[in-house]
């Protein structure tokens, strides 16, 4: 809310350190696009950015997993009354519902998501028109945690299962009104099985945010990861900002250091994490204050 108000906020590239300001100012901004586990406490957010006449889309992640995979994610039934007053206030494009990444385990193997999307599904009827899903990729610091967790045994599905899951969930996504949608995965929806209702999601997606909008988003593209299909955009996130402490996250590499973060934010500052060089030099200062 404080950068919305000045006007612009400050990020840093993962990928280098490379400090980037990116204009929030309305005559900058074509649209927004949100994601989060609970749109709950935001709901000024949303409406402050409303007033400002630029339009958005909130991506949220609902996939109703066992504590011992999600620690601290909001309550399923809450969260399904929280889209629905979103859906009355804001209207049928502004949400996009996110199954996930479907993680395989002893906990949830295959036909436990199917018996779980389906009852998300039947809940968030006429509340949305789009089912993201994707399969959990992976990546080093996600195994780690997994195999950490007591109790919990993980593998990743062949291609031929993840396909026929994901022809289920197209079913239960169809029934519901909705359209499934795949992210980034591109591999899974090639010739080797029936040509499928669900296509690649397009999580930045111009078009829905010209619905939105009621009107016409002009779309800019860049060359994507393979299987992205999204327009161009900037980011303003950050890693290990997360608190929520699901086991499966590629984004916190250690919970610990997002608690610590979080504990330390400085909200008037204009960065969500700023970078270590700026906190250094901040900490010399304040020895010598």
């Amino acid at each position: 809310m404080n950068r919305l108000a000045a006007g612009f906020c400050d990020v840093v590239n993962p990928y280098g350190g490379r400090v980037l300001r990116v204009s929030l100012s309305s005559e900058d901004v074509s649209g927004v696009v949100f994601w989060t586990r609970n749109p709950a406490p935001f709901v000024e957010g949303f409406a402050a950015v409303a007033a400002r006449r630029v339009p958005f889309v909130v991506q949220v992640t609902l996939t109703g997993y066992p504590r011992l995979l999600e620690q601290s994610t909001p309550d399923v039934e809450r969260m399904i009354a929280v889209l629905r007053e979103m859906r009355r206030l804001y209207g049928p494009h502004a949400i996009v519902w996110r199954y996930d990444p479907i993680v395989i385990t002893n906990y949830t193997p295959l036909e436990w998501h199917i018996v779980v999307a389906e009852r998300l599904a039947r809940a968030l009827t006429g509340v949305v028109d789009e089912m993201t899903v994707s399969f959990m990729q992976p990546y080093r610091k996600t195994v780690r945690r997994l195999a950490a967790a007591h109790g919990l045994t993980w593998r990743d599905p062949s291609n031929d299962e993840k396909r026929a899951l994901l022809e289920r969930l197209d079913e239960i996504a169809f029934a519901s009104g909705m359209r499934l949608t795949l992210c980034a995965q591109p591999a899974l929806t090639g010739s080797e099985t029936a040509t499928p209702r669900f296509v690649s999601a397009r999580c930045i997606d111009h078009g829905r945010l010209s619905l939105v909008a009621d009107r016409s988003i002009v779309e800019r593209r860049r060359g994507n990861r393979p299987g992205c299909a999204c327009s161009e955009s900037r980011d303003i996130g950050a890693y290990d900002t997360c608190t929520q402490g699901c086991v499966y996250c590629y984004a916190v590499a250690k919970p610990e250091d997002a608690r610590l973060a979080y504990r330390g934010g400085d909200f008037n500052s204009s960065f969500l994490k700023p970078p270590k060089s700026l906190l250094q030099n901040q900490n010399s200062a304040s020895r010598f204050t």
